[in-house]
Order: structure tokens, then sequence, then C-alpha cells
């Protein structure tokens, strides 16, 4: 049975780091008010419930943890004596919430003090008050500021990538604005130049036949392939000498579109055996704006599919769309915040994508995930940055299946983090970068998001040069009501 009461002892608590400098008669009151009890291994609170009372190790083995979802997650275990737990906030009253912020278990037959959490809270104030003052400071200062700072942390985030989102939207919306001006020429010489046809000497066998092997040519735009830039220019000179050797005029200003279609000297001789000599420029030219306005339609289209991209790739990031619990697929969620950032990495930094392609998919918050990519790759890409602008850096992304977890790994070729602050970069607040532009939860987050949420683990290796830090993420929550795949 739990909970078994036992006799207090004012020279055991007084031996307790918590209680030693206590005067006798405050021991004494904590033995009359308080009491020892013995609990057998199992649980002795649970998270969520009321937190009525403050307990003391005296003797045995603690485990805490907190609750994700279904699964518990261990967040501590000692045997030091004096350690506590429980109603340690009951001093802040009902400005907090009074529950425990996590489950106690303990493994062996174990001894505690336990105080109610009114009268912990009472001596505390009556013992300590100024101890109370400086304590409800910390507390609700370091609160308001961390929701002030979060705040502005996602603010700029939202900032930065709004502003990398616009950038990479104008260039391929600049392009299909550019492309829709130049086929409304195209198509206004191309009348032109079908009126010509119509008033000139051709036969309607010929037309008809021009036709075709206009239809001929527009097919080939459609399956042209790149050439080298040696290649290409081999081909101009070759179509350039060819409609020289043929009297049309401006062959050098005309061989371009044509390779640019997938065009050669093979082609203009099947043209110049389905028209008469006579007509041949002006076939030559008919076909040329054919040339052309497939091309700008096709630049239109890659620069509109371009565009429809990035929107997606933005839906993928923010997943407003989607449950925030889901299966998600880890190259997609990468993808979206590479692209995402894309402006911030800017042309000097090489991104290297090392995918598993065998990686199976996980349940996971994908939104909140998006958001450790987005930490670590700004950590990154700041890095390399930050020894010269000029100098190329190369951003690695690797994944890979890590025994029953995946492993999602970002390296640099930044300066690597000194030895000195490697003990401090998940605290909160802490940051190596200028006063203004950073705020020291990136890392704090990242973590919070990765461990206590997603049960995972993040850590790094760093070396001058040589930077990695590495996410790994179970592939199933074991929860039953862990998301399922759909079939």
């Amino acid at each position: 049975m739990n909970g078994q009461p036992l006799s207090c002892s004012q020279e055991e608590l007084g031996s307790l780091f918590l209680f030693e400098k206590l005067a006798p008669d405050q021991l004494a009151r904590l033995c009359r008010e308080g009491r020892v009890e013995r609990f057998e291994p199992g649980p002795v609170y649970t998270e969520g419930d009321p937190a009525t009372c403050f307990y003391v190790l005296l003797q045995g083995t603690v485990v805490l943890s907190r609750r994700i979802r279904s699964y518990d997650v261990e967040t501590g275990r000692t045997s030091t004596r004096g350690v506590y737990s429980g109603a340690f906030q009951a001093y802040l009253g009902d400005r907090v919430p009074q529950v425990y912020n996590s489950s106690m278990r303990v493994t062996e037959p174990s001894r505690f003090f336990v105080l109610p959490a009114d009268t912990f809270a009472a001596v505390m104030r009556e013992w300590f008050p100024m101890a109370v003052h400086l304590l409800e400071g910390l507390f609700f200062g370091t609160k308001n500021s961390q929701e002030a700072i979060g705040q502005r942390e996602r603010l700029l985030a939202l900032g930065s990538l709004s502003a990398g989102l616009t950038h990479e939207l104008n260039n391929p919306a600049a392009a299909a604005v550019r492309a829709t001006s130049a086929l409304r020429e195209r198509v206004a010489h191309m009348r032109h130049k079908l009126r010509a046809i119509a008033g000139g000497p051709y036969q309607r066998a010929s037309l008809e036949t021009l036709i075709e092997v206009q239809e001929r040519t527009a097919e080939r735009v459609a399956k042209t392939n790149t050439l080298s830039p040696l290649e290409a220019s081999d081909r101009e000179d070759a179509i350039s000498d060819w409609l020289d050797d043929h009297g049309i005029a401006g062959g050098w200003d005309l061989a371009p579109t044509f390779v640019q279609g997938g065009l050669d000297t093979d082609w203009l001789d099947q043209v110049a055996a389905t028209v008469d000599e006579g007509t041949l420029e002006g076939a030559v030219r008919w076909l040329n704006y054919t040339v052309e306005t497939e091309l700008l339609m096709n630049e239109i289209e890659d620069s509109t599919t371009r565009v429809s991209s990035l929107v997606n790739a933005a839906k993928q990031y923010s997943q407003l769309d989607r449950a925030p619990y889901q299966v998600a697929n880890v190259h997609e969620l990468l993808d979206s915040t590479l692209l995402m950032l894309s402006g911030k990495i800017g042309p000097h930094i090489t991104v290297v994508k090392d995918y598993d392609c065998n990686l199976p998919k996980i349940p996971a918050y994908p939104g909140e995930l998006n958001q450790v990519w987005t930490n670590l790759i700004d950590n990154a890409v700041s890095a390399m940055h930050s020894t010269d602008t000029d100098t190329q850096g190369t951003l690695t992304v690797r994944t890979a299946l890590d025994g029953d977890h995946v492993l999602v790994e970002f390296g640099d070729t930044g300066p690597g983090v000194p030895e000195e602050i490697r003990d401090l970069i998940f605290d909160p607040f802490f940051t190596t970068k200028p006063v203004g532009e950073g705020t020291g939860l990136g890392l704090d987050i990242s973590w919070r998001i990765v461990v206590n949420k997603h049960n995972g683990d993040l850590r790094f290796e760093s070396v001058p040069g040589h930077t990695r830090f590495q996410v790994r993420l179970p592939l199933t929550t074991g929860g039953p009501d862990a998301p399922q795949e759909p079939s």
C-alpha cells in the first residue's frame, strides 16, 4: 500500500540540503504540519491532477515523466536525498494552475517528507518573504519575456520567409509577364505574315503543306532537348550558313530561335523541299514566328508552374490546411522549408541533399518540425555567412534510418561551435548573434519540439569547418491514438 505514514525526524530533515539552514522551531513546525510517508514501487502522483502536496525524497529512487499524447516520456531519474517535486509553485497561488506538471513514480520502496501545498505556501511567504517576491518576479518576468520574445521570433521568421517568398515569386511572375508581352507581339507579326502569305503566290496545296510543316515544327519544339553551349553555337553557325546559301537575309538573327526550338539544317531541307524557291523565305519566317510562339508559351507554362510550386511549398510549410498531427513525409517537409528559405540561403551557399529514398513516413506535428528545420538551417547559414560573405559554404541535409528512429542531419562548413559555449547553446535566451539579430530561443524551442513533443533527440557534433546538428525522431509513438497512414 502506498502512502504509509511514518514518524518524522527533525534531525533527518535538517540533514537535507533543502532544510539545513532552518531553525529548530521551523523544523519542528515542518514535522508537526507535514508527514513522512513510505511508498512501494508504483505511482506517487499523476500529471494534470490537482497539486495538493510538496514531496521531498528521503530515501529511494524517483522517476519523473511527462505525457506526450499517449506516450510517457521520462524526464528525470534520481536517488539523491533532498530532491523535491510536486506542488513547488504553491506560493504563486491561483495566478497559475495548481496542478502537477509531471508524473512521479518510485522504482523501489521509498520514503518522502510530504507537506500539504497550502502549508508549503504559507511557510514560504512567512519565512522567506523577500525570496518569494524575487521568485514571483523571476517566474512571471521570464514567462512574459518568453512570450514577448517568442512572438517577436515568430514575427521575424514570418517577415524573413515572406520576403524570401516574395522574391522567389517575383522572378517567375516577371518572366511570365515579359513572355506574355512578347507573345502578343509575335502573334501580331504572325497575323501580318499570314495576311501576306494569303495574298501571295501560294497554291492551296502549298498552303496545306506549309500548315502541316508548321504542326510538325510545333511538335518538335515541344520535344526539344537542351544542348551544351558548344553544340548550340555549332548548330547556329550551320543554320546561319544554310539560310545565307538560300538567299534568306538575317540568318544570324533567325538561327538562335531555330536552335532553341530544337531545329537543324535537316529540318530546313525538309521545309525547302515542300515549298517553291520563291516562297521559301516567307515560309521560313512564318515558321520562325511559330517557333518563337511555342517557346514563349513554354516559358509562360514554366513560370506559372514555378509560381504554383512556390504556393504549394508555402502551404506545405505552413500546414494551414492540414491536421496538426499526422503521418508525415520528412522529405516533403525539408524541401518546402529549403524552398521557403532559399532567399536567405543565397547564392554563396551550396545546398546538398543526401536523402534516403526508402525513409518511411512518421507520425509527427509537421508544422512544428518545419519550425525546427527553419531554426537549424538559419543557424547554419548564419554561421557560414559570419566568416566571409564571399566565401562559398555548403549546407548538407541528410536523412537516414537509424534503428527505430529517422535521422535528419544538418551539416555546415562554418567555423564550428566553440568549446566554451557547447553546454549553453540549448539554454533559453543564449545567442551568439549580434544584439537585435538573435533571441536565443531558436535552439531551445527546437529542443522542446523534438524532445518533449516528439519523444526524439537533438544533439550536435562540431569541429571547425564541419558542424552537424542531428535530429532523431521515432518511427512510431506507440500510442493508441497515433495517426494511421491512409490505406
